[in-house]
């Protein structure tokens, strides 16, 4: 949450309370977000793979990257999908490129609540963001040590 990064890319399930991991610190400081993305959820139904783009006062973008389904009555969602990760960052790819976004931070997508193999995680990573010409910083938790930079 620390980052001056112009955008924060996290992993969400479709129809996702949002609260767990990164999700719950973006839910606390981004009341609105939420709600906007319920409303979005809601009129398009949208499937694992997709990302949903939303932009705060402060010009900080929010990157929600759908890595799995949620139940829309429960709210409770499923495991990330692997496939779906996978085209999440493709999605970030095409967005990053025509949003012309000049830096991104993120967690290691899927990897904590969601229980994916980092080692399987990064190899998508680099296949499908490894050309970006920009910063994007990869976040662990401050416990384990601070942010690495990846890429640049």
């Amino acid at each position: 949450m620390l980052t001056r990064a112009e955008a924060i890319a996290h992993g969400v399930a479709s129809h996702d309370p949002m609260n767990q991991g990164m999700a719950r610190k973006l839910r606390e400081r981004f009341p609105a977000m939420v709600e906007a993305y319920k409303q979005w959820c809601q009129q398009t139904n949208p499937q694992p793979g997709e990302i949903w783009l939303w932009g705060d006062p402060d010009k900080l973008l929010i990157i929600n990257m759908i890595t799995h389904e949620g139940d829309a009555e429960d709210g409770r969602p499923g495991r990330p999908q692997k496939i779906a990760v996978n085209r999440t960052f493709r999605a970030l790819n095409k967005l990053v490129v025509d949003e012309r976004i000049k830096s991104v931070s993120m967690p290691k997508i899927g990897t904590g609540v969601g229980g994916l193999d980092w080692h399987e995680v990064r190899g998508m990573m680099d296949s499908q963001l490894g050309e970006l010409l920009i910063p994007l910083f990869i976040c662990i938790p401050s416990e384990h040590m601070g942010p690495i930079r990846l890429k640049s």
